[in-house]
């Protein structure tokens, strides 16, 4: 089957990408003049590799000075002891940061870096993770720009570190945790003070890199906010991980197995921009970040100002493991533990599923909290816990849809294919018990039992999940060739989703606000404007697309192999 594995934008007009350290370093070498004292100064977000900026660009430009940022921070242990309050001892959680790249930097050290600055003669380069900082009115300023899953895998293989550390041997964990909670929030508060200001973004995600002009950057994100649009999805193994994804989406064949897939988690994956054949890599929360209103609209905004509330990604179990069996924390807990606005209310919509598939979710009936909490402590220390004697377990089919409000326990069995739609606070997992078994670096897995007890709702039993959360599917209306079912989510969730089935073009209205959606069935379809204001996008079984609130209608219908046959789409809108 087709899957796009690269879904780009294609961007009309005339703009040019400059591609390689020739073609910048001659653009950049425009910009700055040798004769006179001129000062070049790229801003690096976390994960920038600044060495390889510097190589690249002294064959092309002659520097006769070069300050690295890093120079004016404050000490290891001042920076350590700065962010300790946010970073803390847990394993896994944080508290989100509101510290700024300045707090970061010796205010005696800065302030000795600004002053030498006018005594600079010939050309100059300012790099690193705050060098705006030293100039603040620079020749010129580029952005070096990064993905978080690009950040990620440069983690893994210990290349980079943390802001103002040096800890590119900590474990990739460790460093994950103090870059979700402290530098990229800094990083991204100081991207959006410098937007206006930025001449050039430089994306250096691969290993050629590439850059853009601020107008022709800025238009393409005008672009993008105006029609349909896919994100990068990012695959990834696990300890219960499937196989169905690797055979449907011909992924990688020496990969033992994939467990997820994260197709639309604006931010960490990246937004493919095209400019004939050539492709710009750019974080996608920047579209976030730089036009909030138009991609999620006004109310949407108000209410999450610039954080994308929805998050679709992958589970499969096929052939794999059972998921950990977990519990997400409620709204008050979130926000007072970790400073989060919102929390992880989630839900499972069954892709597909072997016979005897099953879903965990929910209590048994007269379950002894104390006693069950009790055996899951001694879990830890070697002794299983029988989950199926306190877990309701429910049979899972294809298209089946289970809803999860925050504080009900849950997890998909194995031999699963879950499309898992929910809100963006992601990595608020906590996990009760998971199987005895190891992480894929041969450790166990943190468990949180103490944070699931504090959350966990004792009422949600079996009878309560049946009629609440188990295929809670109800018929709206129909019309020639479609039918159109409210699937969820529950009541305390703020995601509703719709689900249509379709033979003929299907009319689609934002209403002012985004629209998620996933062809769940069906080989492929097209999506239209139906007054010509966007070009034909088409998108293949499972392929998650993003319609921003600017769109105000669309149509979808049966497209390629699947003309004349009924498919269907889910689709997921912030509920008003």
């Amino acid at each position: 089957m087709s899957f796009n594995k690269k879904p780009a934008i294609q961007i009309k007009g005339n703009h040019k990408c400059f591609i390689n350290w020739d073609q910048i370093g001659a653009e950049l070498l425009k910009k700055v003049r040798p004769a006179t004292p001129s000062v070049l100064v790229i801003e690096c977000y976390q994960g920038v590799f600044i060495d390889d900026i510097v190589k690249g660009l002294c064959n092309f430009i002659q520097f006769d000075q070069i300050i690295y940022a890093d120079t004016a921070m404050k000490t290891t242990e001042e920076i350590e002891e700065m962010t300790y309050p946010d970073v803390t001892d847990d394993r896994v959680f944080g508290y989100l940061s509101r510290l700024n790249i300045d707090d970061f930097f010796d205010d005696h050290k800065l302030s000795e870096q600004r002053a030498s600055i006018s005594e600079l003669s010939g050309v100059s380069l300012i790099i690193g993770h705050g060098a705006s900082l030293i100039c603040e009115d620079p020749g010129v300023l580029v952005y070096a720009d990064m993905a978080r899953w690009e950040i990620q895998q440069r983690m893994r293989k210990n290349k980079i570190q943390n802001l103002g550390l040096k800890n590119n041997s900590e474990k990739t964990e460790v460093q994950y945790k103090r870059a979700f909670f402290v530098d990229w929030r800094a990083c991204d508060r100081l991207k959006k003070k410098l937007r206006s200001k930025i001449d050039f973004w430089l994306d250096t995600n691969g290993t050629e890199p590439k850059m853009l002009t601020k107008d022709s950057y800025e238009e393409s994100l005008r672009q993008g906010i105006n029609q349909p649009f896919s994100l990068v999805p990012f695959f990834d193994p696990g300890p219960w991980g499937g196989q169905w994804m690797r055979e449907k989406f011909e992924l990688d064949s020496d990969a033992e197995n994939f467990a997820w897939c994260f197709n639309c988690v604006p931010e960490e994956n990246s937004l493919l921009l095209q400019f004939g054949e050539v492709i710009f890599e750019t974080p996608s929360i920047n579209l976030v970040f730089f036009h909030p209103k138009e991609l999620m609209g006004p109310s949407v905004y108000s209410r999450f100002g610039d954080e994308f509330p929805i998050r679709f990604d992958f589970l499969d179990t096929m052939n794999g493991g059972n998921l950990s069996l977990q519990v997400h924390p409620l709204t008050e807990y979130i926000q007072e533990k970790f400073g989060m606005h919102y929390t992880q209310d989630e839900s499972y919509y069954l892709l597909d599923a072997k016979p005897g598939a099953q879903v965990y979710l929910g209590l048994k009936s007269d379950v002894d909290k104390t006693q069950m909490f009790s055996e899951l402590r001694e879990a830890q220390e070697g002794t299983p816990f029988d989950a199926d004697k306190y877990v309701a377990t429910w049979e899972a089919r294809k298209h089946d849809h289970f809803l999860i409000p925050a504080g009900t326990i849950h997890c998909s069995g194995n031999d699963s294919m879950v499309l898992e739609i929910s809100a963006t606070p992601y990595i608020f997992t906590f996990k009760l018990w998971d199987w005895g078994r190891l992480g894929i670096d041969g450790k166990p897995r943190p468990i949180n039992v103490d944070h699931g007890e504090n959350v966990i709702q004792m009422d949600r039993t079996i009878d309560w999940v049946k009629k609440e959360l188990v295929n809670n599917i109800v018929e709206l209306e129909t019309g020639d060739g479609w039918r159109e079912e409210r699937t969820g989510l529950h009541d305390t969730e703020f995601i509703e989703t719709r689900r249509h089935w379709f033979t003929k073009p299907v009319t689609h209205f934002t209403y002012g606000t985004v629209n998620v959606l996933n062809l769940v069935e069906g080989e492929q379809a097209v999506v239209e404007s139906p007054t010509g204001d966007f070009d034909p996008f088409i998108v293949h079984y499972s392929e998650t697309f993003v319609v921003p609130a600017n769109v105000i209608s669309y149509t979808i219908r049966p497209h390629g192999a699947s003309e004349g046959s009924e498919i269907a789409t889910l689709k997921a809108y912030v509920r008003a």
